[in-house]
Order: C-alpha cells, then sequence, then structure tokens
C-alpha cells in the first residue's frame, strides 16, 4: 500500500532504518553504530512532526529553507543558551523547576525572533509553525543528549536503557518542547513579532507548564506520601532517609504521575487550538 503523506512516509522509514540500527548494533556489538542509532532515535518524531506542519502551514514565509534553518540553528542556539543560562543560574532547590522552564522557554522564544527576523510575523498560524520547529530542534537535540547518557551505566554501555529512553522521549515528544514554543509563536506572530503583554503572559503560561511537567514526578511522589503516607515514612524522611514503599504506593504513584502529564497535554493542546481560531478569524478580518 502506498504511504502518500509525506509525514507518514518520513516516519515509517526513519522508523525501519533506526530499528535496523538497534538490531544491527545490539548483534554485532559494534560501538561505531551507537551515533546512528542515537541521532535516528533523537530526530525520528521531531522531524515527522516538523514534516507534518509544513504540509498543513506552508505559505509564502514559511518555506523548506526558513523550517530547516529553525530547526537546526533556532534548536542548536536553544540548548546552547539553556545549558549556559542553567549552568550559571539553576541551583538544587524547590524553584528549580520553575527556573528551567523560565530558561528553555526564553532561549527558544528568542530562537525562534532570530530565525524569523527577516519573515513577515503577521500570520498566526506561520508562528505556530515557526515556533513548533524551533521546539522540535530543541527537543532533537536535548533527546540525543539524554539518549548518550543513558547509554553509560555502571555496568558498562547499555543499549537497552538508550533504546529505551529514545522510545520514552519519542512518545513524549509531540506535547513537549515543540507545543509548547508552538503556542509562544502564534501569539508573538499575532502580536507582529512585537514583545506585548499578551506574548509576555503566554512566555510565563508555557514556562510554567514545562516547569509542571518537568517536576511532575515530585509532584506526584508528595501526593501520593499525603494521600497513603504512613507515619514511620514520614519519620524517616524528616532524618533524610529514603522510605521503603508499597507496591500499592507505586500504583498510586504511577497514575498520578501519568495522569498529570495527560491533564498538562490537555491544556496546552486547547491553548494552542484557541490560538489558531482566533488566528484564523484575525486573518480573515484584515482581508
Amino acid at each position: 500500500m502506498k504511504l502518500r503523506p509525506p509525514w507518514l512516509r518520513v516516519f515509517v522509514v526513519g522508523f525501519v532504518l533506526w530499528v535496523a540500527s538497534v538490531v544491527v548494533t545490539a548483534w554485532t556489538s559494534n560501538s561505531n553504530l551507537v551515533p546512528t542509532v542515537v541521532l535516528l532515535g533523537s530526530f525520528l518524531v521531531p522531524v515527522t512532526f516538523v514534516v507534518w506542519a509544513y504540509a498543513h502551514g506552508r505559505s509564502r514565509d514559511v518555506t523548506v529553507e526558513r523550517m530547516f534553518v529553525a530547526f537546526i540553528v533556532g534548536g542548536v542556539l536553544g540548548v546552547l543558551g539553556a545549558s549556559l543560562l542553567e549552568s550559571w543560574l539553576v541551583r538544587p532547590s524547590v524553584v528549580m523547576y520553575v527556573l528551567v522552564g523560565l530558561i528553555e522557554e526564553a532561549v527558544k522564544l528568542a530562537a525562534l525572533i532570530f530565525v524569523a527576523r527577516r519573515a513577515a510575523r503577521d500570520k498566526v498560524r506561520d508562528g505556530v509553525v515557526l515556533g513548533a520547529t524551533v521546539g522540535f530542534g530543541f527537543a532533537s537535540f536535548e533527546s540525543a543528549g539524554y539518549a548518550f547518557n543513558a547509554l553509560f551505566t555502571t555496568h558498562g554501555l547499555s543499549l537497552t536503557q538508550l533504546v529505551e529512553t529514545e522510545v520514552l522521549r519519542g512518545i513524549l515528544t509531540p506535547v513537549g518542547h515543540g507545543l509548547w514554543t508552538a503556542i509562544a509563536g502564534g501569539v508573538l506572530f499575532g502580536a507582529r513579532g512585537r514583545l506585548t503583554l499578551p506574548v509576555l503572559l503566554t512566555y510565563l503560561g508555557v514556562s510554567l507548564l514545562h516547569a509542571l511537567w518537568d517536576s511532575m514526578s515530585a509532584i506526584a511522589i508528595a501526593i501520593t506520601l499525603v494521600l497513603t503516607g504512613r507515619p514511620w515514612q514520614f519519620a524517616e524522611l524528616r532524618i533524610g532517609m529514603v522510605p521503603d514503599v508499597s507496591p500499592w504506593q507505586v500504583h498510586v504513584y504511577t497514575v498520578l504521575h501519568w495522569a498529570g502529564l495527560v491533564l498538562n497535554s490537555l491544556i496546552a493542546l486547547v491553548w494552542l487550538a484557541v490560538i489558531l481560531a482566533r488566528g484564523r478569524r484575525r486573518d480573515v478580518s484584515y482581508q
């Protein structure tokens, strides 16, 4: 059967190549193939969504060349800027996740402004597409780093952990960086590229979604302890010990963790849908 949508062809071909790379690497134990596995697995889902976004949002200003620049240049500038700022500003604390959210959404927004500086910046859909492209570029390079780090364990190189990391991040990628920067990009282009109050409030909003996403595991642990914790567990926590947990508490934590991620994603998706709907009405009124 012929696969007509370009994004589907990209995904299927890329997925087959990635699986083949994993199988051959495992079969031959050839470490030279590890970069191939890392890059294919990290870029597959983000590139697929960029191809999909281009097919549904192409315009005079959203060209293949501009999207390529947004993905590569915007993504690299984003991860470099985030790495520098986080190394200077972020320390383990209760506000760590908030700082990470503020920093990473700021550098992605700055990267979007840079790569779109010669675009018209007057159509909301263009901002959504280019913003998503910058976000997916950021996600690709960040995922490659996580996958590379997962390779190294106390027992040597672990292809299994590398693959598990790439699969999990691939599944979650569509509702992460690309979605958050798409929201910010749509509002930015709706303001014709100016840093207006709605743009700044949107930046703070997506930064909050980002922070909640990153901290969802800690939030789920805290809620699980509040709901099911035993006095001896709290006593051990007070003296700095990590208490044992029951299977029931593990199940409660898992449900709360994934429920939080789903709720976070739904909020962002609805927000983006509202931005696109308002953008369509705005563009029609200008015609």
